[in-house]
């Protein structure tokens, strides 16, 4: 049974299959716990919660007597890190630059487990990234690869590059061996992050990662940490790209479907400014970075004007000055203080007495020199 299931995920895609128990062992728990009793969750409070069902399957589930982790690949083709020289473009996350991975690995694993539902007579459930599983602690369980010191799932197949999805089961499968830490005395994930969102090996505090403020995060980013930003519009593959398992994953086992599109690749940053509703859900439909709408969009793309050093782009920030969004506004106040010092006051005595926001008054308060200045975090 089980050399068919895999036979058959690997039709449907899955470059990487494996069972655990439907189990967790209690450190799992305890290091989740940990993690949302220091705040490292940010915003994230589902995570809160429903701590207990993601601890262990048997809570969410209590007839679960296996797990199914399968994975996909995404492996990708160019270099993403190549857009780090190019302020003027903005750096989209590998994951997001084609379909929308959720649509196609649920439609996959529905596919699968229906057909061992049918084929053994047993009950499944099917989960991709919305629910409260761990997939990495249960992926490591079934032998896809071991967690990282990123804290992302590591294959020796297909380096840091699978999206992972898990099939809940009553059938009892025999448990394959657990993935084993291979990172050794490697930190190269830890160096190149932006932000130093590693306060330890394997731990990443969510309130500092880029991928976090760029995509959960919906109020202003955090003064400090917008200059460290750059130009990433859209999560940061920075701490899985140098990772040196990488160099054994093929371009040729990602999924056909997160193939890049071309708009998405190394858009414009003066293309991105002008979006307004309609246009943004018409360059992404399709696209997770949909689901954060054009107003969380555009402040993330004013996060990149104001590191670009770009002065072609004051028409476009001050155009957004007047936009409707309090987020918007606020982004585009620090970009203009960022991009010309000199029309700041200009413009602070056109807007600043007519603004209703607290948060958008601040960026006006915190003024030009503050934003050209190094702020503390808190």
């Amino acid at each position: 049974m089980v050399n068919a299931l895999k036979a058959k995920a690997a039709s449907e895609g899955f470059v990487a299959v494996g069972i655990a128990p439907g189990h967790l062992a209690p450190a799992a728990g305890a290091r989740l716990r940990q993690w949302l009793d220091e705040g490292c969750h940010g915003e994230m409070l589902w995570m809160e919660s429903r701590a207990d069902q993601r601890a262990n399957p048997e809570i969410l589930w209590p007839d679960v007597q296996s797990v199914i982790m399968l994975g996909m690949s995404y492996a990708p083709a160019t270099d993403p890190m190549a857009l780090a020289d190019h302020p003027e473009r903005g750096r989209i996350s590998i994951y997001a630059q084609g379909r929308d991975y959720h649509d196609v690995v649920k439609g996959a694993l529905k596919r699968v487990a229906g057909w061992l539902a049918h084929a053994a007579d047993v009950g499944v459930k099917v989960f991709v990234d919305t629910a409260p599983v761990m997939e990495k602690a249960l992926a490591e369980a079934a032998g896809l690869g071991w967690q990282g010191k990123h804290s992302n799932i590591v294959s020796r197949e297909h380096g840091s590059w699978l999206f992972l999805g898990a099939i809940y089961t009553t059938a009892q499968l025999e448990p394959d061996a657990a993935g084993s830490d291979r990172c050794g005395s490697c930190r190269a994930c830890q160096d190149i992050c932006p932000t130093d969102a590693f306060p330890a090996p394997y731990k990443v505090d969510a309130r500092r990662c880029i991928s976090y403020l760029t995509i959960e995060h919906k109020g202003p980013i955090n003064r400090a940490l917008r200059p460290l930003i750059g130009n990433h519009i859209y999560g940061c593959d920075d701490c899985l790209a140098v990772c040196p398992w990488n160099k054994f994953a093929s371009a040729a086992a990602a999924h056909k479907a997160f193939l890049p599109r071309a708009e998405l690749v190394a858009p414009r940053l003066s293309d991105l400014l002008t979006l307004d509703d309609a246009a943004f859900r018409a360059m992404f439909s399709g696209s997770p970075i949909k689901r954060i709408g054009r107003n969380r969009f555009v402040r993330n793309v004013l996060i990149a004007a104001g590191n670009s050093g770009d002065v072609s782009l004051l028409p476009h920030v001050i155009h957004l000055l007047r936009d409707p969004d309090d987020g918007v506004r606020g982004s585009a106040i620090w970009a203009l203080g960022r991009l010309s010092p000199a029309q700041f006051g200009e413009m602070k005595a056109r807007f600043a007495l007519a603004e209703d926001s607290p948060d958008v008054r601040a960026e006006w308060d915190f003024g030009a020199e503050g934003n050209t200045a190094s702020a503390p975090f808190a």
